[in-house]
């Protein structure tokens, strides 16, 4: 708590007087919120039960649970740095969101420190955990789908692979500078469900990779995995970065469904010229597009492959607009136009991986420690951004919730600021914890706490 400070007037009004005088009070009532979706979504638990904890029991003070739900819920609530647990380490609310303990006892706790939260991130990275936590957001994948539709299970969802690069501040091991972003850079390959805007899976890798690099294996074990929780049909939608052979190959051989765009080059101009004439007569006032099926067989590929070309017109523009498609889709029930269409709908996943880096601020500084090899840099930042997903899909799961109560859109940002950043003063009496929230709770929170129910625990 702090002390008690000399009262001091703003000079704008003399009748006010401010002091800081440790009353029990918090700007964060929303992480309440946060701990009941994140309780309903059993992902905690299933990862404590999963984790090796290699610490000896006599000296855990701080349970994984407990630090888990720490990191979380302080990324969901924008307190992005680990630093931030010790700014928050008297915030009554926070102890209480944050423990295990139930009753009077989280407020006589410490809460977790800075290094605590660091240690944290090294035993999630080992090799025995680090699959648990990729298997953690596939948990609240599935949580999140089926939570708002009484336990009913996707039947098709196209899966969105896409780069994230994160700059990096420092040399931490793996990061590279990277000509294209004038940075440091790590280069993660983030997975999302367009339709839905869920974060599926992460995958950390060094600032050079390359676009594909990875992707020929990451991808279809994603895709199995999916498909394992969900049931559902999942298909692949790729930019030009990723529609290298190998990484069609990899699709093909286990029969997966994919949608990706070509890089323009001679072999394809050459393919399209005959389709870039302009019909004859005036053009329209709406300018037109048209769809044209065609094989083509790059010089690495094995075999030729189906392409859609697509030829637009543009507004004030002599010349034809083309670019290519290619697709293992099936032509009787997949016409070129519904494929641009399905292609088209991939400007949702990289709004929602815009959401990602805009709302949460994901940012990796873990660095060399000790001993610490690359491979050990790697591993931490691997789990710090996927614990940045974690806090994604917790609050993403909170935003389709207050959307489907209140019938209109919400980005994170607006939801954070003016629902879960809300003040509140807590009353101790008679061994009851009572929060009293601000006025500002009043507008939204009814909505809220109405629909919170059907936030059903995942069996």
């Amino acid at each position: 708590m702090g002390e008690t400070l000399t009262t001091w007037s703003p000079s704008c009004n003399g009748s006010v007087r401010v002091e800081l005088s440790g009353h029990r009070t918090t700007s964060d009532s929303g992480a309440l919120l946060l701990r009941e979706a994140l309780d309903n979504s059993g992902v905690i638990e299933a990862l404590d039960d999963n984790l090796v904890d290699r610490r000896h029991p006599l000296r855990i003070r701080h349970s994984l649970a407990s630090q888990l739900r720490t990191v979380v819920m302080q990324r969901a609530m924008g307190w992005i740095d680990l630093d931030d647990t010790d700014t928050l380490r008297h915030d009554p609310l926070w102890q209480l969101a944050c423990s295990d303990a139930r009753g009077m006892t989280p407020l006589a706790q410490e809460r977790p420190s800075q290094a605590t939260l660091s240690r944290l991130l090294t035993c999630l990275g080992r090799n025995d955990n680090i699959d648990t936590v990729h298997e953690g957001l596939l948990r609240l994948v599935l949580w999140r789908l089926t939570s708002l539709k009484n336990g009913e299970r996707p039947k098709q969802l196209t899966l969105d692979i896409d780069g994230l690069p994160i700059e990096v501040h420092g040399h931490q091991g793996g990061s590279a500078y990277h000509g294209l972003y004038g940075a440091r850079i790590y280069s993660p390959l983030v997975a999302s469900l367009a339709e839905t805007g869920d974060m599926v899976g992460g995958l950390l890798r060094e600032g050079n990779a390359g676009p594909a690099e990875n992707a020929d294996t990451w991808i279809p074990h994603l895709v199995k995995r999916l498909n394992e929780s969900t049931g559902a049909q999942v298909r692949v939608r790729i930019d030009a970065g990723f529609t290298d052979n190998d990484t069609l190959e990899a699709l093909e051989e286990r029969d997966i469904e994919y949608l990706g765009r070509l890089r323009s080059h001679t072999g394809l101009q050459k393919l399209a010229a005959p389709y870039l004439k302009r019909p004859r007569g005036r053009p329209p006032e709406q300018p037109r597009e048209w769809c044209h099926d065609l094989e083509y067989q790059a010089g690495t590929w094995p075999t030729p492959r189906r392409v859609v070309l697509v030829v637009q017109e543009r507004p004030d523009d002599l010349l034809l607009h083309a670019f290519f498609l290619v697709t293992n889709l099936g032509k009787f029930d997949w016409p070129p136009e519904k494929v641009l269409a399905l292609y088209r709908k991939r400007g949702s996943a990289e709004a929602h991986m815009g959401e990602v880096k805009s709302a949460l601020d994901v940012h990796l500084s873990s660095t060399d420690r000790g001993a610490s090899t690359v491979q050990d840099v790697m591993a931490r930042n691997e789990v710090s951004l996927l614990l940045s997903l974690y806090a994604y899909q917790v609050l993403h799961g909170l935003r389709c919730l207050l959307e489907r109560q209140t019938r209109q859109g919400w980005s994170l940002s607006r939801m954070r600021e003016q629902v879960l950043k809300v003040a509140a003063t807590l009353r101790l009496h008679a061994r009851r914890i009572t929060v009293h929230l601000g006025a500002a709770a009043d507008k939204w929170w009814p909505a809220l706490l109405k629909g919170l129910p059907k936030l059903a625990a995942l069996s």
